[in-house]
């Protein structure tokens, strides 16, 4: 009983969509055209996703799929036309098959680790992926753990080695600075667990775990507030340029 209510619900929405844009097309609201199309498309679209609300359903899925297809291809053309073509087609094969110019036989050294890592799709030459990903690991280590360190740890030091008072500063930067190291020294004092937490030390891991609660809440609202704008932007979309109700 459950599943033939579900399914009628699903119907009576296709149903009651398909009639909202028709009656759309019929006065005028909408255009027949490729533009007005694309709106009533990505409305339905859009209205399918938050589908999911209700529950998951087949629509919900047809929806998904469509999403990571349409970014799977999305994906390929950019690498293709930003990636792949200026850097190994047209320096490598296009000369090594037109002679117009001398090619770039380095290039042959990517090209078969990349050929490689593709060998992780059959079972007997999948251990051939190893050489390529290892690469891949290794160079994006050397690559991230000197820019983390100086992005996460150098940086973060920096502003609690300067001088809480300085001739220079205004008040609200000696106090910022102040806060800075404030934040520092007691995050690090409610992290260290070799001391029990009592007297002084107590205190300290205390107003260390204030601004832990504040950093959280900050990143936290950040993340709401970052969701909350793309619910504004898809609902702005459906009442302005599908619905027409705000102009």
């Amino acid at each position: 009983m459950r599943k033939d209510r579900d399914f009628w619900i699903l119907v009576g929405t296709l149903a009651l969509f398909g009639a909202v844009n028709i009656s759309f097309f019929l006065v005028g609201r909408l255009q027949v055209n490729w533009e007005d199309f694309g709106i009533v498309l990505a409305a339905g679209i859009t209205l399918t996703m938050y589908s999911f609300l209700y529950k998951d359903n087949p629509a919900f899925k047809i929806a998904e799929n469509m999403y990571v297809g349409v970014a799977l291809g999305y994906t390929v053309i950019i690498t293709w036309f930003n990636a792949l073509k200026p850097d190994l087609y047209d320096p490598l094969l296009v000369p090594l098959f037109t002679w117009e110019r001398t090619p770039e036989y380095l290039l042959f050294a990517p090209m078969v680790l990349g050929v490689f890592m593709l060998m992780r799709l059959s079972t007997r030459l999948a251990w051939l992926s190893r050489w390529p990903f290892a690469f891949v690991v290794g160079l994006g280590a050397g690559i991230t753990i000197p820019n983390y360190i100086h992005t996460f740890v150098l940086k973060q030091i920096e502003p609690s080695l300067r001088p809480v008072f300085s001739g220079g500063e205004t008040v609200y930067m000696s106090i910022n600075t102040l806060l800075i190291l404030l934040g520092v020294i007691s995050v690090l004092i409610y992290f260290f667990f070799s001391t029990e937490h009592k007297g002084p030390i107590g205190v300290v891991s205390k107003i260390g775990i204030w601004f832990l609660m504040v950093s959280f809440g900050a990143s936290f609202g950040y993340t709401v507030m970052g969701r909350m704008s793309l619910l504004i932007g898809r609902t702005m979309f459906l009442l302005k340029d599908w619905l027409g109700v705000v102009q």
